[in-house]
């Protein structure tokens, strides 16, 4: 009977209608990352849900692809100020009937998304999370009570009884961009394997020195036999790069100018990603890559990589608010020591050959 009415209960839940799901998060690619677990439970709980990700434009490309996601809404940085552009993305949104509208932000701009939806069942975060006024606009808020950022996301599944799903990112893959990275890989010899160091980060409270990480790249060489390759956006990051490979001797270049998809081909293929709290820590993380991360101004427990076999590298962690911690000085950061991280990459060297 037990077993009867289980089998009852699937048939009625595959002729259900599915669920029509907009998620917003709208800048960030290390949080857009972190919020990939979140669409892919949706579409694990649903095969058949319409599933739409309102996103800024900056942010748009670590989407394009994914084989989760139905469509994706991109939205011009500053977007809120307009009421045109306003009154443009509520049309749209308004289309596709949306049942639920989940805010991963916290923020004003993108609870205002989930809001202009016209979703009946709107759910954001509350507490810390939840910045500005953007609380206002949801109809369910959900206070977390996991560490992990990660985990946090998910729990804005429970108003749709999603509990603990597996946590998976899928990061899509392209042709063009891996082939574009084993070229790399192969003109540069870096066949057996390879470590990526990434410098550049947002926050200036956020940049360990680049002689440093010139450092790091030596033991790796000299101890490993492992060369790096030191990735960069914008001209600035490129000659931090630039000046590490000078420091490294002959154990790190520069690796050639990436999109996000071809960043993502690169990562896919190294074996060790050292980097602070940025979004190529968080996509090689994602892809299983084993990282270090170097964190000053935000705390590890929350925005470490995540996953198992990463090491994650605090000294002091900075208080106050979101903007205090963006515009204090790398002091926090800079308490890392060189050894720290060399210790960190043995340990993670001798792990995985063991």
């Amino acid at each position: 009977m037990n077993m009867k009415m289980h089998g009852m209960a699937a048939e009625l839940e595959s002729r259900a209608p599915a669920p029509r799901i907009l998620l917003a998060r709208l800048s960030a690619i290390g949080d857009i990352v972190h919020g990939l677990p979140v669409l892919c439970a949706l579409r694990a709980r649903w095969p058949h849900a319409l599933l739409v990700w309102v996103v800024e434009k900056a942010g748009a490309e670590i989407l394009h692809g994914h084989r989760a996601l139905d469509e994706i809404i991109t939205l011009p940085r500053g977007w809120l100020a307009s009421p045109r552009a306003v009154w443009r993305l509520r049309q749209r949104l308004r289309q596709y009937r949306f049942d639920t509208a989940i805010d991963l932000q916290g923020l004003t701009k993108s609870a205002a998304a989930v809001w202009l939806s016209g979703a009946r069942q709107r759910i954001g975060f509350g507490g810390e999370n939840s910045r500005e006024i953007s609380r206002w606009f949801y109809t369910e808020i959900i206070m977390p009570t996991a560490v992990h950022v990660v985990e946090q996301n998910l729990e804005l599944l429970r108003p749709l009884g999603v509990e603990r799903p597996a946590v998976c990112f899928d990061l899509p893959q392209h042709p063009a961009a891996a082939a574009k990275a084993e070229e790399f890989i192969r003109a540069n010899n870096l066949t057996p394997g390879f470590a990526v160091i990434n410098p550049g980060a947002g926050w200036l409270s956020k940049r360990w020195p680049a002689a440093r990480f010139a450092a790091v790249a030596r033991h790796l060489g000299k101890c490993h036999g492992l060369h790096a390759a030191v990735t960069w956006g914008g001209e600035e990051e490129l000659r931090l790069a630039q000046e590490i490979a000078a420091a490294a001797a002959g154990y790190a270049l520069v690796a050639p100018a990436t999109n996000l998809p071809e960043l993502i081909a690169l990562l896919r293929r190294s074996r060790l990603c050292i980097a602070s709290d940025t979004g190529p820590l968080h996509i090689a993380a994602a892809l299983g890559v084993r990282c270090i991360g170097l964190y000053g101004p935000m705390p590890a427990e929350r925005n470490g990589p995540y996953g198992q076999g990463h090491v994650t590298l605090q000294r002091i962690r900075l208080s106050g608010s979101s903007r205090e911690r963006r515009q204090a000085n790398p002091l926090a950061l800079e308490a890392i020591a060189v050894d720290d991280v060399c210790c960190a990459c043995d340990e993670i060297l001798a792990a995985a050959s063991g």
